[in-house]
């Protein structure tokens, strides 16, 4: 499509967005605000796991037709020594870093993609009443690094579906808060009483650093 062709197609893709919405095209908004200040952007609610199902969201997508899934896409973006993209977009070399554990892996097949909120637990927070979409947008968000990472599969696996009044990585703990309340924020996530204060009591041990997240609204 040539130029004026594009231009005049963006034309009517706006102009349909005006129209449905009422005149006002929705955007995503942005919140900062310092890591106590995020603790209390999050709303406090009792947690439901009644529905969950693993299977409600639909994980590691090609969003963008490149043959690369979520999930490569995040060994691919995380990498510190980038790996071989092949044929399927199969990864050969590269290494990695595990912040959870500080190891250093060689083998893309010793890395799981964390959700640092994980998904029965973004569940019980809120997305038990999400859109299909919405759920598939938050298990393959590549829009923010803080909610999907590359660790250890082990430590991973030993996590499970547990939030931070019931698991935090051996090291590198505020790092492990700052990712935790950014996906919370982003995604308009609640915490329970529990939770939020264990936040709390691990987050007087940080620097009371900065959080600036795009919320999806």
């Amino acid at each position: 499509m040539h130029l004026l062709g594009r231009a005049a197609a963006a034309l009517v893709a706006v102009l349909s967005v005006l129209l449905i919405s009422g005149g006002t095209a929705h955007a995503d908004s942005q919140w900062s605000g310092t890591l106590t200040e995020a603790i209390d952007q999050v709303p406090v609610a009792t947690e439901v796991r009644t529905g969950y199902d693993r299977n409600l969201f639909h994980l590691w997508v090609d969003a963008d037709g490149d043959g690369c899934d979520t999930r490569a896409e995040v060994l691919i973006s995380e990498a510190e020594d980038a790996p071989s993209v092949g044929s399927g977009c199969s990864l050969s070399g590269g290494r990695w870093y595990s912040y959870y554990d500080g190891v250093s892996q060689t083998s893309a097949s010793a890395l799981d993609i964390d959700h640092v909120v994980p998904l029965a637990e973004a569940w019980d927070s809120g997305a038990r009443s999400w859109s299909e979409s919405r759920r598939e947008s938050y298990a393959n968000d590549l829009g923010d690094s803080h909610t999907l990472v590359g660790v250890t599969a082990s430590l991973n696996r030993s996590k499970g579906d547990q939030d931070v009044a019931e698991w935090l990585p051996p090291i590198n703990v505020c790092r492990y808060l700052k990712d935790w309340l950014t996906a919370k924020v982003r995604w308009g996530l609640s915490q329970d009483s529990s939770e939020k204060s264990a936040a709390e009591a691990a987050v007087a041990g940080c620097t009371n650093s900065t959080i600036s997240v795009t919320v999806v609204d």
